[in-house]
């Protein structure tokens, strides 16, 4: 006959839990993965980035910008812009624009080497046929 062990069940309950949270959090650190890093470059006493926003985007289109892990299209998808939506730009990789976005305000101030965007907030990487300048 079988035993009832609560300690071994509560133990068991545990390792569950814990490994559904370990999963989760690796598919959200996943979740906006990148193949290609985005850039901030120094350049003598100028701003590293700009505000924009999304726009141009037809409603009878996809109705969304896609956000990519790269600067090309065979890049993965991460996310969906829509228009009006703003978004912090960065590095350029020919007409593809390195993007922050899902923040405030960014410190655009000079800095002296190059280096990966370190601010928080949501990033990748955006064809520039849909973002408009708005400051910097």
């Amino acid at each position: 006959m079988m035993t009832f062990n609560l300690s071994r069940l509560a133990l068991l309950a545990g390792l569950v839990v814990a490994m559904f949270g370990f999963v989760t959090a690796l598919q959200a650190a996943g979740a906006n993965e990148l193949d290609k890093p985005v850039m901030e470059y120094a350049s003598d006493d100028l701003d590293t980035c700009a505000l924009g926003q999304v726009m141009g985007l037809k409603a009878d289109g996809d109705g969304f910008l896609s956000v990519r892990s790269g600067p090309g299209s065979n890049y993965t998808k991460l996310d969906e812009l829509q228009n009006g939506d703003k978004v912090w730009l960065f590095g350029r990789e020919g007409k593809w624009i390195g993007i922050v976005y899902g923040v405030g305000e960014l410190s655009c101030s000079p800095i002296s080497e190059d280096r990966v965007v370190p601010h928080d907030g949501k990033k990748g990487w955006v064809h520039e046929n849909w973002i408009e300048i708005i400051a910097g």
